[in-house]
């Protein structure tokens, strides 16, 4: 079924104005003397072929898999594809709200055509899946990288371990680069949260889960919401103010969702407690944050400065954040040897 979205919110510039999209599949597949739009597929050992991902999948190749996790739109799986470990994610029918669920899977291909150490990389995706590996449930399947089954939310919350500061600002600047990379390709990820961050085996965190995600126009100023896309946003807690009140989304929205993240690493608590609604009308209308005078870590030097960094990027005007950029170049003054 074709996405809701305009396919070109969603390719890059190379692969959509070609397109003549069929009924089999998506912005992924044109029909031409009735084949499929075959986009090279890149063996992953360093084999990559002229596009950087796939529109198709070989599911001949594709065995072993083994389910790891479950979220609102879909299950992913641990799998072997051509010699490689890889995660299989496939997009699930949301019978209370399919639309919202067809625009999670066309998000997730934002950032399809990227690489970068601090992104989960997209492999291949499909609407087109053969009977025995069907689902009628599943709208799509993509095949990502396999990062691992660690994510930040299970750091933080999940382990008895010590989560020293130069551990949760490795990590930060982690995030920080991934977002500075994303929004210089225009991409708002919109979900920015401990869960959506993958750390890898090599304890490098990666950004994941573009289901909420968009692509800006006028190289990453505010785009207008549309009707069609309700359902951006991510997860109230991490939510700007801007997006809470259904105005003009930027990449500043992550800069405040990376707020409440940097937060969490530093506090090892939950930000909120109390009714969702009533945290929603009083982020918006009192300018609610998490607190950040009770914690002895910021009392320190480097505390303090965590503190007003913190506090920047989660003011209530998105003008008065600072951009990934500047986050960045901020984070790397605090890993400064004088500042531990």
């Amino acid at each position: 079924m074709p996405s809701p979205i305009p396919v070109t919110r969603l390719l890059p510039r190379d692969i959509y104005p070609s397109l003549d999209i069929g009924a089999c599949s998506s912005p992924l597949s044109r029909h031409s003397h009735g084949s499929t739009l075959q986009v090279p597929v890149q063996r992953l050992h360093g084999k990559v072929a002229t596009r950087l991902w796939s529109s198709v999948i070989l599911w001949k190749e594709l065995r072993s898999a083994q389910p790891v996790g479950s979220g609102g739109f879909g299950s992913v799986y641990k799998a072997d594809y051509l010699g490689e470990t890889v995660a299989l994610k496939k997009v699930k029918k949301c019978t209370k709200n399919k639309l919202a669920s067809r625009q999670s899977f066309w998000a997730e291909l934002n950032a399809a055509h990227l690489r970068h150490r601090n992104v989960v990389r997209i492999i291949a995706a499909t609407t087109c899946v053969p009977a025995d590996f069907g689902d009628e449930g599943s709208i799509g399947t993509i095949l990502m990288e396999f990062v691992g089954s660690s994510n930040l939310q299970q750091i933080i919350y999940g382990r008895a371990e010590l989560l020293g500061g130069d551990r949760w600002l490795r990590y930060s600047t982690d995030i920080a680069q991934g977002l500075r990379f994303l929004h210089s390709h225009s991409i708002a990820h919109l979900d920015i949260k401990p869960a959506n961050v993958l750390v890898s085996a090599d304890d490098v965190c990666k950004i994941a889960d573009f289901g909420c995600s968009l692509k800006l126009d006028g190289g990453g100023e505010v785009s207008a919401v549309s009707p069609l896309l309700s359902h951006v946003g991510g997860t109230y807690t991490h939510r700007a103010p801007e997006l809470l009140k259904g105005e003009g989304v930027s990449a500043k929205a992550d800069i405040f969702s990376f707020a409440i993240t940097f937060w969490q690493l530093i506090t090892r608590e939950q930000p909120y407690a109390g009714d969702r609604q009533h945290v929603l009308y009083a982020v918006v209308a009192h300018n609610l944050r998490p607190s950040v005078r009770d914690h002895p870590v910021f009392r320190s030097q480097q505390g303090r400065l965590c503190s007003a960094l913190v506090s920047r990027c989660w003011s209530g005007g998105p003008q008065d954040r600072p951009s990934a950029q500047e986050l960045l170049a901020e984070l790397e003054q605090l890993r400064a040897p004088d500042m531990s």
